[in-house]
């Protein structure tokens, strides 16, 4: 049988994307299981929520948004650190670059790393790459919360840590005036999850339990399509809940069997493909996912940090 192409290398076909104005002044871009992206209208300026991978890429996104408006940008709001979602930034301009103050200290540490493993995974999302300037730098952090104030009659914009989940930094736009969340990819709507860099056991309780309590009525994942209804988005959160809860089962069954991380692969793979393995990036992400399960049920607190080398060698550990 052939050999699975390394994670996204073989994704190379474009992704339609579509925007949609969710309220007045609320847009969200979604790209068929593509990383989406968003914008809030202040009163006389923007906030947008994540930059895409390189600005290239985040001028194309800038370009359909400056169909609807031309407000400059004052608030770039970065969910987590990841390179897809943050290399992007120079593209807009901002005033205020925005994220945890737990991201700022993960590009510190491994943000190089990072590009580099990301760009080598996904690069048709890296289009553009040599018009990447270096790491973005957040120059606003917070712990807890931030308040934006939209001006006017907008309400405000509030920016929220809810917990240790997709990364130790992810935080949420929430819009209490439209009950419209932006969760980062701490929710994914039909798309697989990605938990190399996850709290797995925090993440399916009491942080999907924060995201749970805003009591949306439309949700903007990190990919996926955008959300409606009470319903479906306690769906979608409940389908992410629910992918974390078989891998903590499955993987966690064979590490306390005394089995080896490959069984524990195959047995996580069996238990979700029939429910997930049609969704976008299922078969990129998983061996990476469980590698980092493995690690956390070995006590090994924060994710190691990904390297080409290392993708690589799980990668090829995981798909003899």
């Amino acid at each position: 049988m052939a050999r699975k192409a390394f994670a996204s290398s073989a994704d190379l076909d474009e992704k339609q994307e579509t925007l949609e104005v969710l309220a007045e002044g609320v847009y969200a871009l979604t790209a068929e299981g593509d990383p989406n992206v968003g914008a809030i209208e202040g009163e006389d300026f923007l906030v947008c929520f994540e930059a895409r991978a390189t600005p290239v890429t985040a001028r194309e996104w800038l370009a359909k948004l400056r169909e609807h408006t031309d407000k400059p940008v004052r608030y770039l709001v970065l969910s987590h650190y990841h390179a897809v979602r943050t290399l992007g930034a120079s593209a807009f301009d901002a005033d205020v670059i925005v994220a945890h103050e737990n991201t700022r200290a993960l590009i510190a540490e491994r943000g190089k790393e990072d590009w580099e493993s990301e760009f080598a995974r996904m690069p048709r999302l890296a289009r553009g790459a040599e018009t990447v300037p270096g790491l973005t730098w957040p120059t606003l952090t917070f712990s807890d919360r931030l308040t934006i104030d939209l001006g006017g009659d907008r309400g405000n914009l509030v920016l929220q840590y809810c917990g240790r989940g997709h990364t130790e930094g992810d935080i949420v736009a929430w819009l209490p005036k439209q009950r419209i969340l932006y969760a980062g990819d701490l929710v994914e709507a039909q798309a697989a999850l990605y938990t190399g860099d996850a709290y797995h056991r925090e993440w399916s309780t009491s942080t999907l339990d924060a995201v749970e309590a805003f009591g949306a009525r439309q949700l903007v994942g990190g990919r996926g399509a955008v959300t409606r209804g009470e319903d479906g988005v306690a769906a979608a959160i409940g389908q992410t809940r629910h992918f974390l809860q078989v891998m903590l089962r499955e993987v966690g069954a064979v590490h306390e069997a005394g089995g080896t991380l490959k069984e524990a692969f195959d047995r996580t793979h069996a238990a979700l493909y029939d429910t997930y393995g049609h969704w976008p990036i299922f078969e990129h992400c998983l061996p990476f996912n469980v590698s980092r399960l493995w690690d956390e049920l070995s006590g090994i607190e924060r994710p190691r940090i990904w390297t080409p080398a290392r993708d690589r060698e799980v990668w090829d550990q995981l798909q003899d």
